[in-house]
């Protein structure tokens, strides 16, 4: 399964502390709300979400209930509106139970390594010197190894399962939210409003909390956001090779492995997985850049 990264997407541009008040926000909501693209996206991620929350009252079958003799049934079939299965499961209500394996596999390391890489690279631009050389050499490390190689070695080191490949895919995105992160206070860390508190006597931890955090949380947010399409991939990438959730629980990757034998009999019922598997993905990376451009303040 063909992945693309963005270990080198640029970092987002910091706005002024002056802007990152509710009106920068209340103009961020608005300018994102005229995107028709972002909207779009947006309102595709809502309508998957709620699905997945509410899969026991919208799913029309049992996923896991099934019938040799209604298998492979297409697309269209009374009873079976996206056709079944191999094991004559109904797709619909699979496609349904497994975006919440899907959506917590992709979403769930992304802000993991959203809140341990924030820390990490604001720490590094922060403080500098031996700290930054410590850290930001260790992020080079990771950054030898390809992220699907990275995933795939990490996930078998640690055995198949779902919480494996969700630490397995926290370790692979830490490096790149850490250099982003660091690269965005290195930025903030010179601005004269934050010299003007440091000669003023406020404490290094006081500075962190009041003068750069709020400038630099939302442009790593937004990076982070832009992963999650990659990590959603990965994530089923892993399931597909049998090292994320295992039989019979309906996960798109999973599924997709399950049904590559029925390929030549019904290949649309075993493309839908990958469907779902590519709007998903496509959703949030239009959404994330939607929110990139609203986030831009033009002087």
């Amino acid at each position: 399964m063909a992945v693309t990264t963005v270990d080198s997407a640029p970092a987002p541009a910091v706005v002024p502390a002056k802007k990152l008040g509710r009106g920068y926000w209340a103009g961020v909501l608005r300018r994102l709300a005229r995107d028709p693209v972002a909207v779009t996206a947006a309102v595709i991620i809502l309508l998957i979400v709620l699905a997945a929350i509410f899969a026991p009252y919208v799913a029309p079958a049992d996923p896991y209930k099934s019938s040799m003799i209604r298998r492979l049934r297409p697309i269209g079939t009374p009873g079976f509106l996206l056709g079944s299965d191999e094991l004559g499961r109904d797709m619909l209500s699979r496609l349904i139970y497994g975006g919440r394996l899907s959506l917590v596999m992709g979403v769930l390391p992304v802000f993991c390594a959203f809140a341990v890489g924030s820390f990490l690279g604001v720490a590094a631009g922060y403080a500098g010197g031996w700290l930054n050389t410590i850290i930001m050499r260790t992020v080079d490390v990771f950054y030898a190894f390809p992220s699907v190689l990275l995933a795939i070695a990490l996930s078998g080191t640690l055995g198949a399962g779902i919480l494996n490949a969700i630490v397995a895919l926290t370790v692979v995105f830490v490096p790149q939210v850490t250099r982003v992160a660091e690269s965005v206070t290195t930025q903030i860390r010179n601005r004269d409003y934050v010299e003007a508190a440091r000669v003023s006597g406020a404490g290094p931890f006081t500075i962190v909390r009041v003068h750069v955090l709020g400038n630099v949380l939302g442009p790593i947010f937004v990076y982070s956001t832009s992963l999650i399409s990659v990590s959603m991939i990965l994530a089923s990438g892993l399931s597909f090779l049998g090292l994320g959730s295992k039989p019979p629980e309906p996960e798109w990757g999973l599924m997709l492995n399950t049904l590559r034998t029925a390929i030549y009999t019904q290949p649309m019922v075993a493309a839908l997985p990958g469907v779902m598997i590519f709007v998903t993905s496509i959703s949030f990376n239009l959404l994330s850049d939607g929110l990139r451009s609203a986030m831009e303040v033009k002087a």
